[in-house]
């Protein structure tokens, strides 16, 4: 017999507590430990590559593999395999207490990025299948985004108040009572998954390891041309290894009988727009939140703390928007919903690359446009990427979503990271500038936010395309 589905956000409380304590669990945990890196160093005598990697691990990891687990998800089961992610995420965040060497902080790490890759994109399939009505899907989901954004708001001050009375392992300790909160959500309040609603289709190896193997280089690569720089061999050589992965994955998924992702429905218009407006807002809150923390402390010489204030307009836009984010779906409707607040992304970014040199209020406008389209896109394309697919294809879309705004941050920050060593002489944490290196950092501010803006422009220009080209020959077909 059929579950009858949930008429109301109160009718499915529990299943929303479970899936918005998985989405919790996303946001916190980078942006909880941030802090704590200084004592960790010190503590297991990690270098400073080993301390990258205590965060870098997870990432990779969990941008590698959320692709495989999500089509495993359409296979086996959503619910199961979100359980068993939390399990996992429980058991690895426990481990912590026992950790003694950087090398074992790291494995521990990769366990969670694992944890993570099981669990974080089924949150939002779990809640789209939920209901029936877009209405309800939308209240849902973002009210799952809003626990999450607090959580990357909180996390670095809440992690600072503890780092002050208790050891930095509290700080992934606290996945535990986490995990059980969403373990027992998720298990009361979501039926198993009917097997009606998967499909039996042999799992595609050769396709999972191709693009799990293209997504890990892809988030690697960036991260090398950081450190080590363009005239280093290494990111050269993991982007070519990455560009071919990416060739062999494609080629593979086209000759597959039964593909691990099936390139057409990459090309459906809902969710070729929806993936293509949450690629230019995952560039855009990347770069611009690196370069203003950048601009803020080392240019204009703000303390941590104070730069810290001055990213405030965005946190507050992100948390207080919520309420508002229903109305103006209703008003606007969902596909004129994303490409507006996809718009207001790109319209933020070229403020901010115009405008900072002249003083903070430019940058506070350009963080709230940001941060305003952000709120409304993060909710909205999602959805109209869950739309757009088949109801036995859902894990997979939340997946894509999830993986596309990974891959877009890394590299976001590489191309503004390189974009900043090649046109500014010297290193950039010298005490003192010169009139030459601060004219020369402005510039590359200015270069690097233009140069994101124009791309995610470009994409928010497709994304519309699509939509519109659809909507013609939908009307026309009518």
């Amino acid at each position: 017999m059929t579950t009858p589905q949930p008429r109301s956000l109160r009718e499915a409380w529990m299943a929303l507590a479970g899936l918005s304590a998985v989405f919790l669990f996303e946001m916190l945990d980078n942006s909880i430990l941030n802090v704590a890196l200084p004592t960790i160093g010190r503590e297991l005598h990690a270098s400073t590559v080993a301390l990258q990697w205590v965060t870098g691990a997870y990432s990779v990891v969990f941008g590698g593999l959320m692709l495989a687990f999500g089509t495993l998800a359409d296979r086996v089961g959503r619910r199961r395999i979100m359980l068993i992610g939390l399990v996992l995420l429980g058991a690895a965040s426990m481990a912590t207490a026992f950790v003694t060497t950087a090398e074992q902080l790291i494995a521990v790490r990769a366990l969670m990025g694992v944890a993570a890759a099981m669990t974080t994109p089924g949150s939002i399939a779990l809640a789209f299948r939920l209901f029936a009505a877009d209405g309800l899907r939308l209240r849902a989901i973002n009210l799952i985004s809003t626990v999450g954004l607090i959580g990357l708001a909180i996390g670095p001050t809440t992690g600072g108040f503890v780092l002050a009375v208790a050891p930095w392992q509290v700080l992934l300790l606290v996945n535990v009572p986490i995990a059980v909160l969403a373990f027992l959500g998720v298990r009361s309040g979501i039926a198993a998954d009917d097997p009606a609603d998967l499909h039996r289709d042999p799992i595609d190896i050769a396709g999972a390891l191709l693009g799990t193997t293209t997504i890990v280089l892809a988030l690697v690569a960036p991260t090398l041309f950081v450190n080590e720089g363009t005239g280093s061999w290494a990111p050269w050589a993991a982007t070519a290894a990455a560009v071919a992965a990416a060739v062999l994955f494609v080629l593979r998924e086209r000759s597959a009988r039964y593909p691990l992702l099936d390139l057409k429905l990459i090309a459906r218009p809902l969710v070729a727009s929806g993936l293509a407006y949450k690629i230019a807002t995952g560039l855009a809150i990347a770069g611009m939140g690196y370069l203003v923390t950048l601009e803020l402390q080392l240019d204009w010489g703000w303390s941590p703390a104070l730069a810290a204030a001055g990213m405030l307009p965005q946190v507050i836009v992100l948390i207080a928007g919520g309420p508002f984010v229903n109305r103006f779906v209703a008003w606007a409707g969902l596909d004129r919903a994303a490409w507006l607040s996809a718009s207001s992304v790109v319209a933020g970014l070229t403020v901010y690359g115009l405008l900072h040199r002249f003083g903070y209020v430019w940058i506070a406008v350009a963080l709230v446009l940001v941060a305003a389209g952000i709120r409304v896109n993060g909710v909205v394309a999602g959805t109209n990427v869950m739309r757009g697919l088949p109801e036995n294809r859902t894990s997979i879309g939340a997946a894509l979503v999830d993986t596309a705004s990974e891959v877009a941050t890394g590299v976001s920050i590489a191309a503004t990271g390189t974009v900043l060593a090649t046109l500014v002489t010297g290193t950039l944490t010298t005490p003192e500038w010169s009139a030459h290196q601060t004219a020369q950092f402005q510039l590359a501010v200015t270069v690097s936010a233009l140069a994101l803006a124009a791309v995610a422009g470009a994409l928010v220009a497709w994304g519309f395309h699509r939509t519109r080209s659809a909507a013609e020959d939908h009307a026309l077909a009518g």
